[in-house]
């Protein structure tokens, strides 16, 4: 089914607050959200859990101001229903995949604790930056009740930097899914910020600002007919200053293409290529992100 044009999906917006050192991003997921779940029959449950991780990956990759830059968030685990989760976004475009135990999942309650899905493990956060080939990483714990709470927690003990990250995911009765999150952070030393900020906790603004942003509703973060920037409105109107940067465009962005699966071929040595290949002389190359096999002739 078509959304219309007029609703707020597929979209994430900036913000600041010059007068409180802080910032922020919006974002909303639909077509582009239910288009990656299309891919593989997840249980709801995993495809709630996928939705907020691809949220994430939304909020925090438009923090990336290369616009060539990527944005991973990968969770790796043992004991658990799922043992990998990656999303990754580049340029307002995302992808995402999940792998789980059905035989454990269906052993688990109907909705199970973040600790009963993933055991023990990890969240890995990489932002890539392709203009100067840095790359940044940083590990948490998966723990508390969600991947939001996880995300505060990078930020808290990697980035150092006063954060709060909300995410809620709608599953409606048709089928499609609705997803919005918000992240919002306290820069005292402006927008920019610099590599390291030190909490303190000395920042009454910072306390004022996270007061506000914690009055979000679920129902506000995945309501289409709500415009982003309404949303900002709504929570900080009574700011001296509101400042909101251009929407960016959410789409699904899975990189997968025959061309681009022969150029990874070609770079492996050609008695490696002549091992992968099948009886016919075909090596067929699966994407675990959109479950496409991409078949490629070891002559072509």
């Amino acid at each position: 089914m078509t959304e219309p044009a007029t609703l707020a999906l597929d979209s994430v917006l900036g913000f600041t607050l010059p007068g409180r050192h802080a910032r922020g991003r919006l974002a909303r997921l639909g077509p582009a959200l239910d288009q990656i779940l299309a891919a593989h029959a997840y249980p709801p449950v995993l495809a709630r859990l996928l939705a907020e991780a691809l949220v994430l990956g939304a909020l925090l990759g438009s923090l990336l101001k290369d616009e060539k830059g990527q944005l991973t968030l990968q969770a790796q685990t043992e004991g658990g229903a799922v043992d990998l989760l990656v999303v990754d976004y580049r340029g307002g475009e995302m992808r995402g995949y999940l792998r789980h135990d059905p035989e454990r999942l269906a052993e688990m309650p109907a909705d199970p604790s973040l600790f009963a899905l993933f055991g023990k493990g990890y969240l890995a956060i990489t932002f890539d930056q392709a203009a100067t080939g840095e790359r940044y990483q940083g590990i948490v714990p998966l723990e508390g009740g969600s991947l939001a709470a996880a995300a505060e927690h990078y930020f808290a003990q990697s980035e150092q930097i006063p954060s709060l990250v909300r995410v809620a995911v709608k599953q409606e009765a048709d089928g499609r899914t609705r997803a919005g999150g918000l992240l919002i952070q306290h820069l005292p030393e402006g927008e920019e910020g610099r590599e390291r900020l030190h909490t303190r906790l000395d920042h009454p603004e910072w306390q004022h600002v996270e007061a506000l942003a914690q009055t979000i509703s679920p129902a506000e973060l995945t309501d289409p007919r709500l415009a982003l920037d309404d949303l900002v409105w709504r929570l900080f109107h009574e700011e001296d200053e509101v400042r909101t940067l251009a929407d960016m465009p959410l789409s699904r962005g899975c990189r997968c293409s025959p061309e681009h699966v022969r150029g990874v071929l070609a770079r492996f040595p050609a008695e490696e290529r002549a091992a992968m290949a099948e009886p016919d002389g075909t090596i067929r190359v699966d994407c675990e992100f959109c479950a496409r096999s991409f078949p490629v002739q070891l002559d072509a």
